[in-house]
């Protein structure tokens, strides 16, 4: 990272993030054509969770090549200046890499839900089984990650 000063190295604060985060931005990659896609997801032990119907763009490139990237932040505040070319950004945030496992298995599928609606409450009435067979369910183990914050933090 050019700028070690705003690199976040403690793996406790870059899962803390995760944990925070309510958007995930998902990056993919089909025969030189990158795509990203903001998606509702899940963390728990450097693994993320997404949910998503069985079609779609990102579906079909994700069973192509199943590299991926991700990006999450929290805490974003537009902090101005006097001059223009002086304002900047409060932020958190983590970048990461991994690879792409589609859940088929009803118990793992139920088990990455929980993750994901554990993201966002622990209120929620849990799906039926007829409604996760609905669903592509797939997981994004981290195989690298990296965290990165600017201005103080409150």
């Amino acid at each position: 990272m050019r700028r070690s000063d705003k690199e976040i190295t403690d793996q406790d604060l870059m899962d803390e993030i995760l944990k925070k985060a309510q958007v995930c931005r998902l990056a993919v990659s089909f025969k030189d054509m990158p795509y990203i896609v903001p998606m509702n997801f899940g963390y728990a032990d450097r693994v993320l969770y997404f949910h998503s119907a069985h079609e779609g763009l990102k579906v079909m490139i994700l069973r192509e090549n199943p590299q991926a990237c991700f990006e999450v932040e929290i805490n974003t505040e537009l902090v101005p200046s006097e001059q223009g070319c002086e304002w900047t950004m409060r932020y958190q945030s983590v970048v990461g890499f991994g690879e792409v496992e589609f859940i088929d298995d009803i118990a793992a599928k139920r088990e990455g839900m929980k993750i994901i609606m554990q993201q966002y409450s622990n209120e929620q009435p849990f799906p039926v089984d007829a409604v996760l067979a609905g669903v592509t369910l797939f997981k994004l183990k981290v195989n690298t990650m990296t965290g990165k914050q600017s201005g103080a933090i409150t």
